[in-house]
């Protein structure tokens, strides 16, 4: 779609006069703006706060997107001059992808912190909870991407599972995991590994669930909750593993997946610092089965 704007239209700045002339929600037109899907005469991404510009041309990607709040706080544990580090609830998606653009980490923090430029450094699955790393200078957000892409960040995650006493743990999982494109599973086949998990038992109950920690020595996808069906005790709430019944659908909200990222450490490559970032989160199935299963 493609707009030019008019003299004397209304708004000081593109975002607003978008919200008034498109008669949006205001997140919505925020969330395009995040994705990038506002662009000028060159292609490049146009910032919200342009200054409003009679004869100015904008370019839409897609349709604004009618999306279901994810009605969760987006906790930041951390703040500065180059990084944001913030504790990403259960159902909300890292980053704009497929029919999730306003209802993302990524559109809510450049709204709420006013950083437009704000970008994230990787990605958690939306079902997941727990800690993600955003850069705030765009120019430095290489840097970031590069400790994930060489494994120099120390990821531990905390996962809620059946208690198999016949399980041996400590362990080391090692398998190949591939993920096909429009096939909502990842599965293990023959061949090199490429996906390693150490998976250790922090503690169990008597009501025969498990406390588990996880810390990954790669990133593929699904591969925590892989390795932990494979091991005879798939993660409390998975939807795909052992059996698929989802994907979850917007608004569904009920007995989210019990996986938790729930440290990240790592040396800043641009200040030096060393980083260790604990998530305050908790499971719900750990701290009250009853009201998990129920949906509460």
């Amino acid at each position: 779609m493609r707009v030019r704007l008019p003299a004397g239209g209304p708004g000081a700045t593109v975002r607003d006069h978008l919200v008034q002339r498109l008669s949006a929600a205001a997140g919505a037109v925020d969330g395009m703006f995040a994705a990038g899907l506002v662009v000028g005469a060159d292609g490049r991404p146009v910032p919200p706060d342009t200054p409003y510009a009679p004869g100015l041309c904008l370019w839409f990607h897609r349709e604004l997107p009618e999306e279901v709040p994810v009605p969760f706080p987006l906790e930041v544990v951390h703040r500065d001059e180059h990084i944001v580090v913030v504790d990403k609830p259960h159902f909300l998606a890292t980053t704009p992808r497929g029919s999730h653009v306003t209802q993302t980490a990524l559109a809510r923090l450049r709204r709420e912190l006013g950083v437009p430029g704000l970008g994230a450094a990787h990605r958690l699955d939306r079902l997941t909870a727990g800690l993600v790393l955003f850069t705030v200078r765009p120019e430095e957000r290489g840097a970031y991407q590069t400790l994930f892409r060489d494994r120099l960040v120390r990821k531990e995650y905390e996962a809620v599972a059946p208690y198999d006493p016949a399980l041996e743990l400590p362990r080391t999982v090692r398998s190949r995991i591939v993920k096909e494109r429009g096939v909502l599973t990842a599965r293990e086949v023959e061949g090199e590994p490429n996906a390693l998990t150490r998976v250790e038992l922090a503690e169990h109950r008597a009501d025969g669930l498990g406390r588990y920690r996880l810390v990954p020595g790669t990133g593929q996808t699904h591969q925590l909750r892989v390795h932990m069906n494979a091991l005879g005790v798939p993660i409390l709430g998975d939807p795909l593993y052992p059996e698929v019944t989802g994907p979850v659908p917007a608004g569904h909200f009920r007995r989210p997946l019990q996986l938790l990222a729930r440290t990240l450490e790592f040396t800043d490559p641009v200040t030096g610092v060393a980083h260790r970032f604990s998530s305050g989160r908790t499971l719900a199935a750990w701290t009250s089965y009853a009201d998990w299963a129920a949906g509460q």
